[in-house]
């Protein structure tokens, strides 16, 4: 039971510092408003009802971070991204993420 924690809300083997400095692509999958009030610099704001239409403005050669305010809706954003094929990690919530960053 807890490993299906650890997967849906992410895992402490990952160095979100590494991939991101490698290039992985960071989404914020909250709402606009949720963004606007504060966010990841160079994340890219795509809300969960919309990802499906619009992952085809990701970089499928490129690993995805995502996040959102605790982690419920960027655990969802990795199932749909990885079941189309993208390598994805869930960040989990975006300050916690932020800080893992720096």
């Amino acid at each position: 039971m807890l490993s299906f924690f650890k997967n849906l809300f992410g895992s402490k083997g990952v160095d979100y510092k590494e991939l991101y400095i490698g290039g992985a692509q960071i989404i914020d999958v909250r709402t606009p408003a949720e963004f606007k009030n504060g966010h990841i610099k160079q994340s890219k704001n795509i809300p969960l009802q919309q990802l499906q239409s619009e992952m085809k403005k990701l970089d499928l050669k490129k690993p995805i971070i995502t996040c959102c305010a605790s982690g419920a809706r960027s655990a969802s954003a990795k199932s749909i991204l990885k079941q189309n094929g993208f390598e994805v990690y869930n960040g989990g919530g975006w300050s916690s993420l932020q800080n893992k960053l720096n």
